[in-house]
């Protein structure tokens, strides 16, 4: 929140110069919303006791993450390409320090999701049960997250 309100305030001075987001932002926040999806079918089969169908929608689920992640990379080179670098403007110090940070906590996800694929390939979970649950509370949290930022860095 703190950050919010710095945004809101830094915002309405006279040196503040709008970016506009890519379009390779909006299908990255498609792509991440989509793996919120694919983990909670997963989620769904596992208590079904499916794994073969948790396995293959938890997969999914990593490589989505993944390519959420390269999205912001290319991204951060397509706007690099423009001109736009951290210390351009305001506007553009925030976004790259936001997108930075949720993209690290990505990163922190991803390795959690390792773990947890590996233990659902090595029969560590419980059919019936919801294993999961903590992971998808975190996955869902960047997704959400993702979605705030993008709409107060780009639609507010």
């Amino acid at each position: 929140m703190g950050f919010t309100s710095a945004y809101v305030v830094r915002r309405t001075a006279a040196d503040w110069a709008p970016l506009h987001a890519p379009l390779l932002l909006w299908a990255n926040g498609a792509v991440l919303l989509l793996s919120s999806a694919t983990l909670e079918v997963a989620r769904r089969r596992l208590r079904g006791w499916d794994l073969p169908g948790t396995q293959a929608w938890m997969g999914a689920t990593g490589v989505l993450g993944g390519l959420f992640l390269v999205g912001q990379l290319l991204a951060w080179r397509v706007l690099a390409a423009q001109g736009v670098y951290l210390s351009s403007n305001p506007h553009s110090s925030f976004f790259y320090v936001l997108s930075g940070l949720h993209a690290l906590h990505l990163v922190g996800g991803l390795i959690w999701f390792t773990v947890a694929f590996w233990r659902l390939r090595h029969l560590a979970y419980t059919p019936g049960g919801d294993a999961l649950s903590l992971f998808a509370t975190y996955w869902h949290f960047l997704a959400v997250l993702w979605t705030y930022l993008f709409i107060l860095l780009f639609l507010a």
